[in-house]
């Protein structure tokens, strides 16, 4: 609080802070890139597909460092709280940018507050999977199945006021459905729980569940973007199967703690895009399931107020309770 305190302090007397670190003599030392997340997630790999021609880019190492817990908070807060001399930035989901801060009593930072906005990484479908022993093969057939049997099938999720938990409270809104809300601590702990019966559908992310769909453990009947992805072109929308509108994607943005001179996040975002979007790299993460993406940082925050007003209304709707 004091040295935001003095940021404004320095800001009204029309004193740069941290003006050493101009875009031109930036960056002076390697850059730390926090991912708030395990190695080998999702967030990691591609952050890692990034960071080696980033470093190239900017003529410094950039540095993946894991900082997991809380659901991306704990690494997301660090971040929020680190000088703003334009050597760290955080590398997240949606979820502790968007939803956190409404449903966590004890969070440490305000995204909109503490962090500036440098680019949108990449976006990705969510996929409905359900357990085969269903025997619904489709979209109607589950909701026919689910209604027949209200509060007696159980959906897994990866945490209160996580994507997969958002998702599922919007499809049971939009279908019409009344299933029971299980929470585990990551997808390895859902699929598992699915294997055993124990639950019978969940939102994934691609990554997770397409090995589990190929192999015919689990059965696929939409994802969440508002047209077909490039990633999973087989796959057919909730949009086209009778919920027009639905969409609930998952995304990975690159931010940096507020503060940090305007001219180091222009360059910073300036160079994400053309890394984002040349070839190598949207092959890579097209292998990930992820559709690439590279704005500018005004796209990325202009996403972000849409999806805080969507999923208010999603978690006003549904009763989930702050924790």
């Amino acid at each position: 609080m004091k040295r935001r305190c003095c940021l404004q302090a320095l800001a009204a007397a029309g004193i740069a802070p941290w003006a050493s670190a101009s875009a031109q003599g930036w960056p002076e030392r390697p850059i730390r890139l926090v991912v708030p997340f395990p190695p080998g997630s999702s967030p990691d790999l591609i952050a890692r597909t990034v960071a080696e021609p980033l470093a190239a880019a900017l003529g410094q190492a950039v540095v993946v460092e894991n900082r997991p817990g809380a659901g991306g908070n704990i690494g997301t807060a660090q971040v929020a709280r680190a000088q703003p001399d334009g050597h760290t930035f955080v590398f997240t989901i949606q979820g502790p940018l968007v939803t956190a801060p409404m449903l966590s009593r004890s969070l440490g930072y305000d995204p909109q507050r503490d962090l500036v906005p440098v680019t949108l990484v990449a976006t990705s479908p969510n996929v409905l999977v359900v357990s085969p022993a269903l025997g619904a093969n489709t979209l109607a057939e589950f909701v026919r199945y689910a209604k027949a049997r209200p509060g007696q099938l159980n959906y897994g999720s990866v945490g209160n006021g996580s994507a997969s938990h958002l998702a599922m409270e919007l499809f049971k809104t939009r279908a019409g459905v009344d299933l029971v809300h299980v929470p585990y601590q990551g997808f390895p702990q859902v699929v598992n729980a699915m294997l055993a019966g124990q639950v019978q559908a969940s939102f994934m992310v691609p990554a997770i569940a397409m090995g589990q769909v190929r192999a015919g453990k689990l059965e696929a009947l939409g994802v969440t973007t508002l047209g077909r992805t490039s990633a999973l072109p087989e796959l057919p929308t909730l949009a086209e199967q009778g919920y027009a509108g639905f969409e609930a994607i998952s995304w990975q943005a690159v931010l940096a703690p507020a503060g940090t001179p305007p001219g180091v996040v222009e360059r910073m975002s300036r160079e994400l895009v053309r890394i984002i979007r040349s070839d190598e790299v949207r092959s890579r993460m097209l292998a990930q399931y992820f559709t690439a993406a590279g704005t500018a940082p005004q796209a990325l925050a202009l996403l972000m107020k849409s999806e805080r007003d969507r999923w208010a209304r999603v978690i006003r709707a549904a009763g989930v309770q702050p924790e």
